[in-house]
């Protein structure tokens, strides 16, 4: 059997397992819809460190060595890590790599982390490169809009079609032995641009690429919409959600029936996040908490997770660019 499907598309000859998850959260998150679903919450922020930034590192270590310990394994077992945040340069996933002392890739895909790192983690085990991979994101509310909008401390007025950026890590364990759900094929998306310039416009500036990777993930598979359980995307929130449900209508294809966006499973309602929840932990979250269960115990049987990524920075909003986004997905089956 060919691996390469299509243009974009790779089915894995020996599909990867992902044999364990794990996921720490703020207070935030822990009042959400997922309460009970999560490890470990946080009694608030800044877990007695001494800056955000610093508690991110803690967060995504804490995760990966969850993820090891529930995977009754251990870290020399574990032969790369590939994780990834928002933070100039890897900054939160990089100290957190001091401690844990293993191969590592740092990835920066901005939101679409997740399925990236699942991706290239599925593609190295696949390969006979590895037998076990950790993959891990990470995002902090108070960090990232400090680095990509206002301080939090000068309580800037946010838009209603903005969302919140989620406090919390996502990581999972993929293994080329052991018992649970596969990864089975993964597309990788391209970068898609329409022009949006304003960073708290994250929705509508990615749905487009969204739908551009599930267009080409359905037409290099050979499948339709319900070939899955049910389709996710990472972070586009409400608004981002129905443009990606209307831009697929637009090429004749109804995934209304069978479609979510993690950013609108993260907070309640009274919760004031606006268009829902964003970041790398937006997917990864509601992913290891939630989905993977689950796939676990066959309550879904096939899913496709779409990750999003706006590939923005600081430097290129300064210089008056517009938003380039991405989106990669992977297909996770029982």
């Amino acid at each position: 059997m060919k691996k390469k499907l299509g243009s974009q598309s790779i089915r894995f000859e020996q599909p990867p397992i992902i044999t364990s998850t794990a996921t720490i959260v703020g207070p935030m998150e822990g009042e959400g819809l997922l309460a009970n679903f999560f490890d470990y919450v946080m009694a608030d922020n800044i877990n007695n460190y001494a800056s955000w930034e610093k508690c991110e590192s803690y967060m995504i270590e804490w995760a990966i060595r969850k993820a090891v310990e529930k995977d009754n394994s251990t870290l020399e077992n574990v032969d790369y890590i590939l994780a990834g945040d928002l933070l100039n340069q890897l900054m939160a996933t990089h100290f957190a790599m001091r401690s844990l002392g293993r191969p590592f890739l740092g990835l920066y895909g901005a939101c679409s982390t997740l399925a990236e790192s699942m991706l290239i983690g599925s593609t190295l085990l696949d390969g006979g490169f590895a037998e076990k991979i950790a993959i891990a994101v990470s995002s902090h509310h108070d960090a990232a809009e400090r680095q990509y909008r206002f301080p939090t401390e000068m309580g800037v007025q946010r838009p209603p079609i903005s969302q919140w950026t989620v406090t919390g890590s996502g990581s999972a364990i993929l293994s080329a032995m052991g018992e649970g759900p596969r990864v089975t094929t993964a597309t990788v998306g391209r970068v898609i641009d329409l022009g949006i310039k304003d960073p708290n416009v994250m929705g509508p500036a990615m749905a487009p690429a969204a739908a551009d990777t599930l267009l080409c993930h359905l037409n290099d598979t050979g499948r339709t919409p319900d070939y899955y359980d049910m389709i996710y995307t990472g972070d586009l929130g409400k608004v981002g959600k129905q443009l990606v449900i209307d831009l697929m209508q637009e090429k004749g294809i109804n995934v209304s029936a069978n479609y979510e966006d993690c950013g609108c499973m993260v907070y309640r309602e009274e919760q004031d996040a606006h268009s829902g929840a964003s970041g790398c932990a937006s997917s990864g979250i509601v992913f290891a908490s939630y989905l993977y269960p689950l796939l676990k115990k066959g309550d879904l049987k096939k899913i496709l997770l779409i990750g999003t990524g706006s590939l923005h920075s600081p430097t290129s909003y300064q210089q008056k660019e517009s938003i380039p986004c991405i989106a990669h997905a992977v297909s996770i089956e029982q």
